[in-house]
Parts: C-alpha cells; sequence; structure tokens
C-alpha cells in the first residue's frame, strides 16, 4: 500500500528496522538516556524558550489534548477555542467535559482565523485560548503569530495543537509566545502511533506545577518529574519511543527542523500542481503543507477513497461527518515522494477515465 493519509503515514526504512527488534527492559540508564534525548530534540525543533520542558505521554494525541486542559485550567478560567472544524471542536468538547469555560470562535468550513475576528474577542475576561494550529480535517493553517500577539496583548495561556502541523509547517514556539505545544508520533516524526508528546514552555511547567489536576495517568507534574531521570510514571510504548529517538536523528542528519519543513512544502506544492487539470477544488483558503483538502466537484469524496484503497493500493484520507462523501484529503508528509504523488495522480486520471470522477 501507498499511504497518503496523515497519520500513521509511511515510515522510513531505519525506523521500521526498529519496529522489528525485542522490545528491551526500560528502568534502565540506557533507556533514560535516549528519552533525555528525545526530549532535548523536541525542545530545539519545536524553538522552544530556554528551560522548556518535554513529556512523553503513551496514548493518542487526544489523550495529551485533555491532559493539557485537566493540568492548565480549572473552572476559575475562561477559554478562547477556535473551532474550525472536527478536531478543533475537540478542545471545545473537552472543555464541556472539564467543565471549563469556554467561547467557541466558530469557523466557516475551510475558512482561515482572521485578525478582524479574532479580535472581537479582545479586552474581556479571558485566560487562556486552544487552537488546533492546522485544523487537519480542512487542511486550514491558522497565524501562531498573529494569534500569540493577541495572547500576549490580553495575557492568555497558549494552548497550540500542533498534531499535523509540527515539522510540516514553520512554527516558532518563542517567538509565538506558545505556553504548551502538542504533537504525535504517527505524523512527521512518521512513527507508529501510540506516543503523543507535549512541549511546555517555561510558563507552561509553571502552570504544571501549580496545577491540583485530579487525574492519575494524566498528570504532567508526575511526568515532568519523572522525565527528569529520563523516565515515565507508567509503562510506556518502549519500541515506539526508540522509533521516536532515530526518526530524530534522522531530521537532524538531514538538516534539522527547517529543513524538513521545506520538504514536506515541497511535496505539497508538486501534488498540487500535478491536480491542477483535474476536476477538484481546494477547500482551504490559508492551506498547511501537510496536508490537502479536495473537493470533487464531478465525483463522490468517500467512493473516490474506497476505489484507489481497494483498486490501486493506495490509501488517502476520507472526512467523516457532513463532509464524508464532498471531501478527501491527501497527506504530505512521511517517506513520501514526488515519483509517489505521480502515483497517486496518475490513478487519479484512470478514474476520471472511468467516470469516477
Amino acid at each position: 500500500m501507498l499511504n497518503f493519509t496523515v497519520g500513521p503515514v509511511m515510515s522510513s526504512d531505519v525506523v521500521r528496522k526498529i519496529g522489528g527488534e525485542q522490545v528491551p527492559y526500560f528502568r534502565t540508564s540506557e533507556f533514560s538516556n535516549v528519552m533525555l534525548e528525545n526530549e532535548k530534540f523536541m525542545i530545539e525543533y519545536a524553538k522552544a524558550p530556554v528551560n522548556s520542558r518535554a513529556v512523553f505521554m503513551t496514548c493518542s494525541s487526544t489523550g495529551s489534548m485533555e491532559a493539557v486542559v485537566v493540568n492548565c485550567f480549572t473552572k476559575e478560567d475562561k477559554v478562547i477555542v477556535i473551532d474550525g472544524g472536527s478536531f478543533g471542536h475537540r478542545f471545545v468538547e473537552l472543555c464541556e467535559i472539564h467543565e471549563i469555560p469556554y467561547v467557541a470562535i466558530k469557523l466557516e468550513q475551510g475558512k482561515k482565523l482572521t485578525k478582524e475576528k479574532l479580535y472581537e474577542f479582545d479586552g474581556q475576561d479571558f485566560t487562556g485560548l486552544l487552537v488546533n494550529v492546522d485544523e487537519t480535517s480542512t487542511a486550514v493553517l491558522y497565524d501562531t503569530m498573529m494569534i500569540g500577539e493577541f495572547c500576549k496583548k490580553n495575557n492568555l495561556f497558549f494552548v497550540c495543537d500542533c498534531v499535523s502541523s509540527f515539522l510540516a509547517d514553520p512554527f516558532n514556539m518563542a517567538e509565538c509566545g506558545a505556553d504548551v505545544m502538542i504533537t504525535g508520533s504517527q505524523k512527521v516524526l512518521a512513527c507508529p502511533p501510540g506516543i503523543s508528546i507535549i512541549v511546555l514552555a517555561p510558563n507552561g511547567v509553571k502552570r504544571v506545577q501549580n496545577s491540583r489536576a485530579k487525574t492519575m495517568y494524566f498528570d504532567l507534574k508526575d511526568a515532568l518529574k519523572n522525565q527528569e531521570r529520563g523516565q515515565t510514571p507508567f509503562t510506556p510504548a518502549v519500541g515506539i519511543l526508540l522509533q521516536i529517538n532515530e526518526r530524530l536523528k534522522e531530521i537532524k542528519r538531514l538538516g534539522g527542523a527547517d529543513a524538513e519543513v521545506k520538504r514536506v512544502a515541497e511535496q505539497a506544492r508538486d501534488f498540487r500542481e500535478r491536480i491542477k487539470d483535474l476536476p477538484f477544488e481546494f477547500v482551504s483558503e490559508s492551506p498547511a503543507n501537510g496536508v490537502t483538502s479536495v473537493h470533487p466537484t464531478n465525483g463522490n469524496a468517500y467512493e473516490i477513497f474506497l476505489k484507489l484503497k481497494d483498486e490501486y493500493g493506495i490509501w488517502i484520507c476520507p472526512n467523516g461527518g457532513i463532509m464524508k462523501n464532498t471531501i478527501f484529503r491527501v497527506g504530505h508528509i512521511g517517506a513520501l515522494t514526488h515519483e509517489d504523488n505521480k502515483t497517486l495522480v496518475d490513478a487519479l486520471k484512470d478514474l476520471q477515465k472511468k467516470g469516477i470522477l
């Protein structure tokens, strides 16, 4: 199978090789050294400020989203949530579950967040802001520098879900003023799903240290304490953490974070150029590098997904809910090449000949 989804994605041979090895015991100095190195790389690649920290959670990225909500906010807060699609809406659901007062900025499908829209909430009694930086359901990329300026002006605790955008789109945690960044192992890190990573700027660390979160597994204070020695409170997904270590070093060998962002951007640009003559419309008015959201003007999006999977051995990303039949997504992250793009586009052209699109 050729995988153009946005997670799990294609992995490099060196990462896949580790997945076939025996999983070692982890309460050792050797594993601690790996974890400390993982933390160092994550802080570097997030361009986080001095004295930032990173913790590694054995869960999907939604687990880390929940961990951040319960550790960083209480019923005394009032937060803004950027709700531009199914993934941004997840923060809304988490705030409701944990009774965190919130106001959602609801955006139309595929629309970016404008400064005018954001500043409608200027000078009010908010204490935090949560954003899914790449709204993966529609491939909209939000402007973290603009949002960061707003948060600084209003003294808001700034949470960036960069699950799909980390190392795919430019992001500078120190410059935009983010207090928290979240990502996952199965995105640009191109490892199996199962690990989510939270990078905390010093203000984020302070917020966690002062929290009284009523949770055991998602207690970030406990996670930070254990990570000081390169360990986790509970048994982690050891094999994936070893794969992450190799992938982080692979990124370093290939030129670092900026080089990886450039590679993803070029992969996206190549795909978008190849499909310009097909009966498609781009959904996002502010497209992310990591994924292209496509509306077929002469076909059913879910049927196209099924045809590619069953007849061509190619995975793309379907959508759910009201977008199921109208929008599909093509990822540009993981071990993909321009030649892989050509294979996908040739299959789409073949479907066009058959009258499927």
